[in-house]
């Protein structure tokens, strides 16, 4: 008898849609269908400029810097979906990409990725290219944040995202 009534009320219970995700990565059953397989009523694709290195004194001088791509789930009730995370060059040549498979951002998460003070595959014009989805109208923050130091001397900075297609 309590087995039954655990049945009933569990039916009862409406299913959260981010239950159905695992470990961060999309299940291929569960994913909406479309064209690219990534559809959401919002979806948008967003620019955020990354400083891995800049001019200091000449031109022929660069300083090396460790800089992250912070992206930031704001909403404290739903969820982000990352489809790519690609990093590209100051001549606009694909580097990189950090994820294989869409993953989400649960309600007020935060993922970062790191291209360390040695790295200079992207020069002083490197950037992200970031898609991302929602099945609402959240507006996650998506910033570089840059830092360096020399001597005794540090200096950060950072630089927002902006949304290049919709």
């Amino acid at each position: 008898m309590y087995f039954l009534i655990c049945i009933v009320l569990w039916s009862c219970v409406e299913k959260n849609p981010n239950k159905e995700v695992e470990q961060g990565i999309l299940k291929e059953n569960k994913m909406p269908l479309s064209g690219d397989g990534f559809n959401y009523p919002i979806k948008k694709e967003v620019y955020v400029p990354i400083y891995s290195d800049i001019y200091n004194k000449t031109k022929d001088f660069r300083f090396q810097l460790t800089a992250t791509l912070s992206i930031r789930n704001t909403s404290p009730r739903d969820s982000v979906f990352i489809k790519n995370v690609d990093y590209y060059n100051t001549s606009g040549d694909f580097v990189r990409g950090y994820i294989q498979q869409p993953i989400f951002l649960k309600p007020l998460e935060s993922i970062e990725y790191v291209i360390e003070e040695e790295d200079t595959t992207g020069g002083s014009g490197a950037n992200f290219l970031i898609t991302w989805g929602s099945n609402t109208n959240v507006k996650p923050l998506f910033q570089g944040v840059t830092v360096g130091v020399s001597g005794q001397q540090g200096f950060s900075f950072t630089t927002e995202g902006i949304t290049v297609s919709e």
